[in-house]
């Protein structure tokens, strides 16, 4: 089993990376750099969060052997052993061989601070640009990161100046490294600490607050009306794009120089937009530089990033108005059947989705039933509770973490519990669970902030380039200090247990953070004491409430706006449903119809045919003929008749298509 519970975790880690960004992001319509780049961030990320606690059970292993082997003379010297057993040390079930965690960890760090310092925020500029060449833009994002990439160097060049001038410091490459590690570390530390005071409270008041129906299907009503407000701005900023791009399209002529841009920006334009374009276009007309004025390349590659973003927009507001519909829908279906006295869950509409067969032989109505409205609130509650239980222990731990003697932090108290019985299953599970519920707390944060329309996270492949990319970086950046703050949690961190035992491979890649006291013995012990103060203003809604006095409406049960906006979101979901329970009932009426009288239509019109060829035979055989007198012209007869028995389809009310014209009224009779 050597080596072989490192490689089942990197292959599980990575299809979970996968499966998370095919759920986020669109792999048939954006570019395969972008795809690639913020997999492999979001994979590396992934994989050291899954990978510490094997790390932990190795070094715990290691140090267990080095006490055994030690000798009395030799366990005070360069190590402070810990009490060892007088069993011999067992091998646990995921050991890694010496010397392939450090080469891995290097590896993971390096490429991760690769793709968040340089790489990623060089692709987002990129993604971005509005260049109709690569060169076109690369060259734009060189010059959008030029200020960024400076900033960074103007820094490291004056630390550099200062350390040479300065003949107090000698310091060596790896002491460099190490302060460079440390400046990284602080930036996400700070970061970090803000998210998982966010997350902390968050995730266990959205579970509880998941078992109360009526609270649930009063935000989405609040929900509707923010996302139809969002929506009809973006159909009116997407009109007012298109109107810009049909007069460039109708002022640059096909045989202009600028024609292949127009045309680029064409191809991105919707379909119906393409079609509507492409009827009024004139081909044959001759550009003239000298009558009219046209735009430059500068300002096209600006109305080719606008209508990318506009369309991306447009799609997005579209696809979440569909899926908040089904969402309100099935939560009223839920609050309808709670008083059914059959048990027996009832949909009012039927899925528009094939439903998997197997999942509906197991899960019958009468399951869902005892699952919607019985099981899952008190599962939700019961959750709540547990998550809320995680979310007080990390709160004290991050508050007593220093401590060393006693020790405070309850989660070094259970790893040293259980590393004194060396029972390693016990180890990497608590390591894992504790890593997992941080992780949970940060990441979930990343994908639910919003940064008004520039950075958003959202499902059903809807994420643009850009917010993929950001979301990346992020992860690059606060995985790093979230892994050390656990081990600092857990005192596996030498500069937090001030013992001078064998540390884990993913800290001696980090350095010695004495090269810089102030931040080893002052930010990283003092700071995370502020996710106390950042848990309270998350409890008691404080930024909330701040975002409201702004003029960003959000969701309060108090506020009068919110009572405005669920009521006006109520009103929008109650016409989406009359207009889709009429579409299901003319469908209906249409197919039930057709089953009754199909073989009859056919008959009828197969009949009426053979008049037509019967007439038309008819006349051509007395068309020599003179006419009689008293000859009467049947053919207004035999066409009324025809039009009747062709009439065989049912007329279905529909406000959608009604028509005022009366000659095609006339004509449906």
């Amino acid at each position: 089993m050597s080596g072989a519970a490192l490689g089942l975790e990197i292959v599980f880690v990575f299809f979970l990376a996968l499966f998370l960004l095919h759920r986020y992001g669109d792999f048939k319509k954006q570019h395969r750099l972008v795809i690639i780049a913020t997999l492999l961030a979001w994979y590396l990320c992934f994989l050291i969060v899954f990978i510490l606690p094997l790390d932990v059970s190795t070094t715990i292993y290691n140090r267990c052997k080095l006490a055994v082997n030690s000798s009395p003379a030799e366990s005070n010297g360069s190590y402070v052993t810990l009490a060892p057993s007088k069993q011999k040390c067992f091998k646990p079930w995921s050991y890694i061989p010496d010397g392939i965690m450090p080469i891995f960890w290097r590896v993971v760090y390096w490429t991760s601070q690769f793709l968040t310092w340089i790489l990623l925020p060089f692709m987002q500029s990129y993604a971005r640009s509005g260049g109709f060449s690569i060169t076109g833009k690369i060259k734009t994002a060189l010059i959008e990161n030029a200020i960024y990439y400076g900033t960074y160097l103007l820094i490291f060049g004056a630390f550099l100046i200062y350390v040479a001038v300065n003949p107090n410091f000698n310091l060596q490459w790896n002491q460099l490294q190490t302060i460079g590690i440390a400046a990284a570390n602080t930036w996400g530390l700070f970061l970090l600490v803000l998210l998982l005071g966010y997350g902390l409270v968050e995730i266990p008041r959205s579970h509880w607050n998941g078992a109360k129906r009526g609270y649930l299907l009063m935000k989405t009503y609040f929900k509707a009306a923010k996302l139809m407000t969002e929506k009809a701005d973006a159909e009116e900023n997407l009109e007012d794009i298109m109107e810009e791009v049909r007069k460039v399209s109708e002022s640059i002529k096909y045989n202009h120089p600028l024609r292949k841009c127009v045309d680029t920006i064409l191809k991105k334009c919707p379909t119906e937009y393409q079609e509507r374009m492409g009827r009024n276009m004139d081909d044959y007309e001759d550009f003239d530089e000298r009558q009219n004025s046209y735009p430059s390349e500068k300002s096209l590659a600006k109305l080719h990033k606008q209508v990318i973003y506009s369309v991306q927009r447009h799609r997005r507001t579209q696809v979440q108005w569909q899926i908040l519909l089904e969402q309100a829908f099935y939560l009223e279906d839920v609050a309808k059947n709670e008083s059914s006295a059959t048990r027996q869950f009832v949909h009012t509409f039927h899925s528009q989705e094939p439903e998997n067969k197997i999942i509906q032989y197991f899960y019958t109505p009468t399951v869902e039933w005892y699952w919607e409205c019985l099981l899952r609130p008190w599962f939700y509650r019961v959750l709540a509770v547990v998550l809320a239980t995680f979310s007080v222990i990390v709160v004290w731990s991050e508050c007593t973490f220093f401590s060393t003697k006693p020790v405070l932090s309850l989660f070094a108290v259970f790893i040293q519990l259980a590393e004194k019985t060396y029972n390693y299953i016990y180890i990497e599970m608590a390591c894992f669970l504790t890593i997992f519920f941080l992780s949970i707390c940060v990441y979930s944060t990343v994908f639910r902030i919003r940064v008004f329309n520039y950075y958003y996270l959202a499902s059903h492949h809807q994420t643009d380039a850009y917010s993929l990319l950001f979301s990346g970086m992020l992860f690059c950046r606060l995985t790093p200090p979230l892994c050390l703050n656990f081990l600092g949690l857990t005192h596996m961190d030498a500069t937090i247990s001030h013992k001078n035992t064998q540390p884990t491979a993913y800290t001696s890649i980090m350095g010695s953070m004495r090269v810089l006291s102030f931040i080893a013995d002052g930010f990283y012990i003092y700071y995370p004491m502020l996710v106390v103060i950042l848990c309270i203003a998350t409890y008691f809604s404080l930024g909330t409430r701040c975002l409201n006095l702004l003029g960003f409406q959000q969701f309060m049960g108090d506020s009068e706006m919110t009572s405005d906006l669920i009521d006006e979101g109520k009103e929008l979901i109650r016409r989406e449903k009359r207009k889709r329970q009429r579409q299901e009932e003319g469908e209906n009426r249409r197919r039930e119809w057709k089953e009754r009288y199909g073989n009859r239509d056919d008959s009828t019109r197969s009949r009426a045919v053979h008049t037509d060829q019967k007439e038309s035979s008819f006349t051509e055989t007395n068309a020599n003929r003179p006419l009689s007198k008293y000859t009467r012209s049947n053919g207004r007869t035999e066409r009324d008749r025809i039009e009747l028995l062709q009439d065989a389809e049912p007329l279905d009310f529909n406000a959608d298509s009604v028509n005022d014209d009366p000659l095609e009224s006339d004509s449906g009779r």
